[in-house]
């Protein structure tokens, strides 16, 4: 059984940057191949944020473009968010997401617990 432990989140004020990271246990058991980050906002839906396939195939939100940066450490298990220039709309829960393999439209089967990011104006 995969385990996906987030770290990273906190308050930030606008214009602000933080990191989130991902570490996987047991990646290799179940063959893990991509791994990215999901955020639910307040009242909202689950939504995409970015993923990477393999070690450098990313896939972006549109709403994040430009400012948030996914990389991934094969070697070391981990996925990284980047996030810059936060915007008040960028608050939410965020989720590391991972499986063989993440599309658009699908997500992966493996979740984290979710770490709170949270934008002041």
């Amino acid at each position: 059984q995969v385990q996906l432990v987030e770290s990273g989140g906190g308050l930030v004020q606008a214009g602000g940057s933080l990191t989130l990271v991902c570490e996987a246990y047991n990646r290799a058991v179940v063959g893990i191949n991509a791994m990215g980050w999901y955020r639910q906002r307040p009242g909202k839906q689950r939504e995409l944020v970015a993923f990477v396939v393999g070690s450098g195939r990313t896939t972006y939100a549109d709403a994040v473009k430009g400012r948030f940066t996914i990389s991934r450490d094969v070697n070391k298990d981990t996925v990284t968010l980047q996030m810059n220039s936060l915007k008040p709309e960028d608050t939410a829960v965020y989720y590391c997401n991972a499986d063989r393999w993440i599309s658009i439209q699908v997500p992966g089967k493996y979740w984290g617990q979710g770490t709170q990011v949270t934008v002041s104006s």
